[in-house]
């Protein structure tokens, strides 16, 4: 298996090396498959943890990492945040199916260098890496240009209401959207039950929610429309 997901040839000394991180077993063989067909590009490895990612990388020694944002356990964002301190050098970027308004800004302030839609195609994200093993950052126009006009000061448009949300709120959020209760959520991101109640409330104060039970159906609204890939965080 790892074999073959690192290409039936050994990579030309040129290739760059690119590990990926999914928990889909189909996706990663797919993906492996339509990577090694793109010149220069060569798949090293691949895992389905963040926690699986670390080790991998000392021992592959990747020049880019391919991540999904749903893992089991740490998240994508985390994996981020993790390899922006211990591999400062090392690019990461996300192919997710969730929506890049929501995600785009927070996989870059973590310390990614990419988002790429899955709906998008292994095209896209051979560009994309690319681009960023070259120095640059992918995003898709629209969100360059909504990043260009935060840091000028002109971002007159209104937003998500979930943008004002931390991003372990928005995991929080959308465990609960997926029925999860209070404990759930918390043996799911290995935190207390008190931290995610303290969540919880803090998302319900800055959705403007009434209950627990209008955050849990907003929840559950958001994460079927997201599901279905039409997510805009709107109630």
């Amino acid at each position: 298996m790892k074999r073959r997901l690192a290409g039936k040839e050994a990579a030309a000394p040129s290739s760059a090396r690119v590990l990926i991180v999914d928990d889909h077993p189909f996706l990663r063989l797919g993906l492996a498959d339509a990577l090694g067909k793109e010149s220069g590009l060569w798949v090293c490895g691949a895992v389905g943890t963040a926690e699986e990612a670390l080790p991998a990388i000392g021992k592959l020694r990747p020049d880019v990492v391919v991540s999904d944002l749903n893992l089991p356990g740490k998240s994508g964002l985390e994996l981020i945040k993790d390899l922006a301190s211990l591999c400062p050098g090392l690019p990461v970027i996300v192919l997710s199916m969730h929506d890049e308004e929501i995600y785009a800004e927070r996989v870059l302030r973590a310390g990614g260098r990419g988002y790429v839609m899955k709906s998008e195609g292994p095209e896209k994200l051979a560009t994309a890496i690319r681009h960023v093993l070259a120095g640059g950052i992918h995003v898709s126009a629209k969100t360059s240009a909504r990043i260009v006009e935060i840091f000028s000061g002109r971002d007159p448009r209104n937003h998500s209401p979930l943008s004002q949300l931390s991003d372990r709120e928005l995991e929080v959020f959308r465990w609960l959207g997926k029925g999860l209760c209070t404990q759930e959520v918390a043996d799911r991101l290995h935190l207390s039950p008190k931290t995610v109640e303290t969540h919880r409330l803090s998302i319900k104060k800055k959705l403007r929610l009434g209950s627990a039970a209008e955050l849990v159906a907003y929840a559950a609204r958001w994460t079927a429309a997201e599901s279905g890939g039409i997510a805009r965080g709107e109630a």
